[in-house]
């Protein structure tokens, strides 16, 4: 425990004045890196056999698509992914000399475009929201109220299993704990950095943003699984990796986006 505290106030002591004072290109650039350690634990997990074809292919294609997303033109984004996605199934193709490899190695960098680049490049766009520090502090509040509020509603109360083939020890009493620690969190955020934010909307985010990242944390444990690793990474000492502890907003980020979006509220 001792470790993942003095590791986790490390990481904030580093985030925190580079978004704080860097404003959008802090967010920018903090997630920019992200990426590619991302993108690094992924393919160490997914591709371990091609770990430098794998970074080198899916690094190129993917900070060009984060570029895209945060910077370019919205209707060009639908076919920088399409051709970063033809670029690594070619990729694999032509560098892994078994065939049925060399498919799996390119479906699996193509799902990583998705799931590392594309998930994460939704927190640049919300911090470009109106208020858009307190809009990522809301989806980190949630997120981290949520898991504070499974924790200990799950030891103390936690009986029933919630999803056991992909993650044994969640419950549905955690769950449960969790989706009122994640409203909590949301209406602190609200009350202190979102004023024009109408409650109503802070509870359903609050709830909303709990039930993705709930989610967001269990497809994680299925790839941890699938590919036969505990963590994604080291980074993060007593975390694991980047992946592993951003889980949850990688799933959150992109619901909030479009929630505030088709409502107006950002």
């Amino acid at each position: 425990m001792r470790e993942r505290i003095l590791s986790a106030i490390v990481g904030l002591a580093l985030i925190i004045p580079a978004i704080y004072y860097g404003r959008q290109l802090g967010i920018e650039i903090v997630v920019g890196i992200a990426i590619l350690i991302g993108i690094d634990e992924y393919v160490r997990m997914a591709t371990p056999n091609h770990k430098a074809v794998g970074f080198g292919g899916l690094a190129l294609t993917g900070l060009g698509l984060y570029l895209q997303i945060i910077h370019g033109a919205p209707a060009m984004t639908t076919g920088v992914l399409a051709l970063g996605a033809i670029v690594l199934m070619l990729l694999g193709m032509f560098t892994v000399p078994d065939t049925k490899e060399g498919a799996a190695v390119g479906t699996r960098l193509t799902a990583g475009l998705l799931y590392v680049v594309v998930l994460f490049s939704f927190l640049p766009l919300i911090s470009r929201f109106d208020g858009g520090l307190a809009w990522i502090a809301l989806i980190l509040s949630v997120t981290w109220a949520g898991d504070t509020g499974a924790y200990f509603s799950g030891r103390a109360l936690g009986k029933t299993k919630l999803f056991e083939r992909v993650s044994p020890k969640k419950t549905w009493e955690g769950f449960a704990g969790g989706f009122v620690g994640s409203i909590v969190g949301a209406l602190i955020v609200q009350r202190l950095g979102l004023p024009n934010l109408p409650v109503m909307h802070a509870v359903i985010l609050g709830g909303l943003l709990n039930v993705f990242g709930v989610v967001g944390d269990l497809v994680e444990s299925m790839l941890k699984r699938a590919y036969g690793v505990k963590d994604s990474g080291w980074i993060m000492p007593g975390h694991g990796g980047i992946l592993d502890r951003v889980d949850s907003i990688l799933f959150t980020a992109p619901v909030a986006w479009i929630y505030a979006t088709l409502l107006q509220l950002g």
